[in-house]
């Protein structure tokens, strides 16, 4: 990755934080009462069991889902009163489930990332096409640019999904599990994007199941368990075996990685298996 992407089209930073945030589905309450704040320039990793509400939480601060009560904030004011496309300037999106037509390119599918800067008054220019093709360096995907999305494999496809969200050109990016049904190289290539973008100044907040991963590659850890927060800062911090064992019910040991200092999971076993 040679070349930095260009900085936000604002040319600033961008917060994001909960106050009192409740959210749910039906009537199901999921997250009650969390109040947060996402560190700027770094990558945070939500982490915890299935159900914890990892992506509730992600789909509350990007604006997909209404809270029931309290407030997502954006910049410091209530995102839900902001114009989608003042939102959609700071902030991107990818979804888990993220889907194109067949036969797209993947030049086709990080143009998609421009239509918030489009407009019956504002067509196609020379700017956007210039974001196109950083976009396109930044992943490492210039020389498949005009290649058909579903002729990629696993870890090529995502990162063309990651460089639709960076040519919108956004200070911040949620990415819903980036590393879904990826092998672990794939993974560690999309890992490894992230951290690039992050040193480039984008704010990073990404649902991830896999522990040891979110402890490498993220710079700040919120693990949650029934809707709430129960710890949150540096994994070297956080991470203990206590901790590992409440959120996955799995006894282990920790290491710690040398020279990053990151929490190694040794040993794990299910504490149901361990008490047969």
């Amino acid at each position: 990755m040679s070349e930095p992407h260009p900085a936000p089209a604002d040319g600033r930073s961008a917060s994001l934080g909960t106050r009192s945030l409740a959210l749910g589905y039906g009537d199901r309450q999921i997250i009650d009462g969390l109040t947060v704040d996402i560190p700027p320039g770094k990558v945070t990793a939500i982490v915890g069991p299935n159900g914890c509400g990892k992506s509730t939480l992600l789909a509350g601060l990007a604006r997909i889902l209404a809270p029931r009560s309290g407030t997502v904030l954006l910049d410091g004011r209530d995102i839900n009163t902001l114009g989608t496309r003042e939102v959609a300037h700071k902030l991107a999106l990818l979804p888990q489930d993220a889907s194109a037509p067949d036969g797209l390119t993947v030049e086709e599918l990080i143009q998609f990332g421009r239509q918030p800067y489009r407009s019956l008054m504002r067509q196609w220019s020379a700017q956007d096409h210039a974001i196109v093709q950083a976009a396109l360096r930044a992943t490492r995907l210039e020389s498949l640019a005009d290649r058909p999305l579903d002729a990629l494999s696993g870890g090529q496809r995502q990162r063309a999904w990651i460089a639709m969200t960076v040519a919108q050109d956004t200070p911040l990016l949620l990415l819903d599990e980036p590393t879904s049904a990826l092998d672990l190289g794939h993974q560690i290539e999309v890992l490894e994007l992230v951290r690039e973008l992050s040193r480039q100044g984008k704010t990073v907040v990404m649902v991830i199941h896999d522990l040891p991963s979110a402890c490498r590659y993220a710079d700040h850890l919120i693990a949650m368990h029934q809707g709430e927060i129960i710890a949150e800062g540096r994994p070297a911090d956080i991470v203990t075996e206590a901790l590992v064992e409440r959120l996955y019910g799995v006894r282990c040991r920790l290491l710690h990685e040398p020279g990053s200092g990151a929490p190694l999971i040794v040993n794990p076993v299910s504490i149901r298996h361990a008490e047969d």
